[in-house]
């Protein structure tokens, strides 16, 4: 009797094992399921790449369609619309200039919202407006989808090597469905909350980045004409209190630092275009909330004077050339 019972025994264990092995295939195989991407630019191309790197396929499209023709020699399908993407896939992401663009993109005549299937995750890495990420997040729900707003920081770089920081705003029972995407693009996924708090963390971290980098272009330019030679001086200011990202992983004098836009006549990286849009953004928020940004103006006033200069699609971090081409005047 106990010798059968054994039996029995070995036997339930082996099916259940069969079963569970079969459920994590099952499930397996579903997060493999294709993957829509709408915006192939300098930022969405390489996180596209990342994610057919990961073993995910990729239904892209662009409004420029040369922006396709990389993706599609890797392994992506390139459909026309993206209409078409969303007939395809049950999981979008989104990666577009400005508010404008996603509007289009999910609501216009050929809109992701014109196809979405009932329990697709739209994902949007956009900087924009929180206001039209939550008009999209009611109009995806009309329409028995999820969107949530997932911002990235890093810059290209960051997006080619997939160390992109998102922060994400949405329905927090879906949060582990968007991380699993976002990790393959990512080295940090972190939650903020409802629909619109992964653009208002964005927006408060791209407002510091524009201080601290015209900061740090200020300083590094008194320091050169006060005879102080470049590198020595941001040697002295990353071992000290006045140390900051601008300064030791960007820094915006030639020279300084190999393998950024500043080594490169300013060339990649973030646009002053970009900078000036996301500072636009910033006081449009604060404006609305009545925030004081003092320092966040001016630096929009700026970044927006650099664009009529023939700084726009210079990285921002030429913001000291601007000021060198200035004192010269």
């Amino acid at each position: 009797m106990a010798a059968l019972f054994r039996g029995s025994r070995n036997l339930l264990l082996r099916w259940n094992k069969h079963v569970d092995l079969a459920f994590v295939l099952s499930r397996s195989m579903a997060s493999k399921t294709p993957v829509g991407f709408v915006g192939l630019g300098n930022m969405g191309s390489p996180m596209a790449k990342n994610l057919l790197r990961n073993g995910y396929p990729v239904i892209a499209t662009d409004v420029f369609p040369e922006s396709c023709k990389e993706l599609q020699e890797t392994g992506a399908q390139v459909v026309d619309t993206p209409a078409d993407v969303a007939e395809k896939a049950d999981r979008i992401i989104t990666m577009l200039p400005s508010s404008p663009n996603v509007i289009e993109v999910y609501t216009g005549p050929n809109g992701i919202l014109k196809k979405v299937k009932k329990g697709t995750l739209l994902i949007d890495s956009s900087t924009i407006d929180p206001a039209v990420s939550k008009e999209m997040a009611l109009a995806a729900e009309k329409m028995g989808a999820v969107f949530m707003d997932a911002p990235v920081s890093g810059g290209v770089g960051a997006a080619s090597m997939a160390k992109l920081t998102f922060m994400v705003g949405g329905v927090e029972e879906e949060y582990n469905a968007a991380q699993e995407l976002l990790t393959c693009m990512g080295a940090n996924v972190v939650y903020c909350g409802q629909v619109g708090t992964g653009q208002a963390a964005k927006i408060c971290n791209n407002m510091l980045l524009a201080i601290g980098m015209i900061g740090t272009a200020e300083t590094m330019n008194l320091g050169i004409r006060l005879g102080l030679d470049p590198k020595l001086l941001a040697k002295i200011l990353n071992m000290s209190s006045g140390r900051c990202w601008s300064s030791d992983s960007y820094n915006p004098v030639p020279g300084v630092m190999e393998g950024v836009p500043s080594a490169n006549n300013y060339q990649g990286g973030f646009g002053t275009t970009l900078m000036a849009k996301d500072l636009g953004l910033a006081q449009n928020t604060a404006t609305n909330t009545k925030t004081p940004v003092p320092l966040g103006s001016l630096a929009h006033q700026i970044f927006r004077v650099m664009c009529s200069r023939g700084y726009a699609n210079k990285d921002f971090s030429s913001v000291f050339q601007f000021l060198r081409e200035e004192e010269s005047q």
